[in-house]
């Protein structure tokens, strides 16, 4: 019964992560904007920024990074950023064209004034995967 009960809660466990195939560009892309909040949330936290588009018109975006835990590790705090701070995020954006941006692949935030490196992901830097070839 024990391990009956193990593989359950460890199926229910590996369903309730999902993966992100298919979903961002391969490619990153180098933003900057003003935070305008840091959700400081599991199982993802967010920030919140205003980035401007080509016209100067400022878009909200949301930048998914990995959740409290992991970057506490990682010296984060929920004051790690506040409203106002200006950063770059370097990351893939969302296939569907909304707003949206994941920083847990190929990933950094840095402060723009400063130039100081808040994080960092360990494949910062590599090139993006080769495209799976067609079945």
């Amino acid at each position: 019964m024990k391990t009956t009960l193990l593989l359950v809660f460890s199926a229910a466990a590996l369903l309730a992560h999902h993966g992100d195939a298919g979903r961002y560009d391969e490619n990153v892309v180098v933003m900057t904007g003003t935070v305008v909040d840091l959700q400081w949330v599991d199982p993802h936290a967010v920030i919140v920024l205003d980035v401007p588009n080509d016209k100067g018109v400022n878009v909200r975006w949301q930048a998914e990074l990995g959740g409290r835990t992991a970057l506490s590790r990682t010296g984060w705090t929920k004051n790690t950023l506040k409203p106002g701070d200006k950063v770059t995020l370097t990351g893939r954006k969302v296939k569907s064209g909304a707003p949206y941006m994941n920083l847990t692949e190929r990933a950094n935030v840095v402060m723009t004034a400063t130039g100081k490196e808040l994080f960092r992901t360990p494949n910062f830097g590599e090139p993006a995967p080769p495209p799976t070839p067609a079945k």
